[in-house]
């Protein structure tokens, strides 16, 4: 399945304006990372991930999910990963389209990222007045890459 996602950066001032819904925690990590592909494993909320994601060519690449169980998600994040992202996912709809938005923590404190996934380049959308910067093909916001600082 292809993934055609935006990323922007937050305005963390106009972002602390607005009223927003109960986030869930994200703890992840790579089990695998090169030029062509990650594998990722998450646990977010009460729920575990594998996911699979192949080379970044503009900003879409394939992407296959699968949930896991979250006892074998805790086991993995435990035993294969030496170092993990922790973040607040917040769900935010604008203009009919779902935005999701993550705070950061850690040694990655203060950064903001929004995304928005669509199902076409060519798909129109608003945007919230708490985005700034598009940085969907910079791969310095890549997870696999930000990881690195963690």
């Amino acid at each position: 399945m292809n993934e055609i996602e935006y990323k922007y950066l937050v305005d963390e001032t106009a972002w602390s304006r607005i009223e927003k819904p109960k986030p869930e925690l994200i703890i992840q990590g790579f089990i695998s990372k090169s030029n062509e592909y990650v594998v990722r494993v998450r646990i977010k909320g009460n729920k575990g991930f594998l996911t699979i994601k192949g080379k970044t060519i503009g900003i879409t690449r394939q992407e296959f999910e699968y949930e896991i169980p979250v006892k074998d998600a805790e086991a993995m994040l435990e035993s294969f990963i030496d170092k993990s992202i922790r973040k607040h996912r917040y769900e935010i709809n604008v203009a009919g389209k779902l935005w999701e938005v993550d705070e950061f923590h850690g040694p990655l404190e203060g950064l903001i990222l929004a995304e928005l996934e669509v199902d076409s380049i060519k798909e129109k959308f608003e945007l919230p007045n708490w985005v700034t910067e598009d940085v969907s093909t910079d791969p310095n916001y890549y997870n696999a890459v930000l990881i690195d600082k963690c």
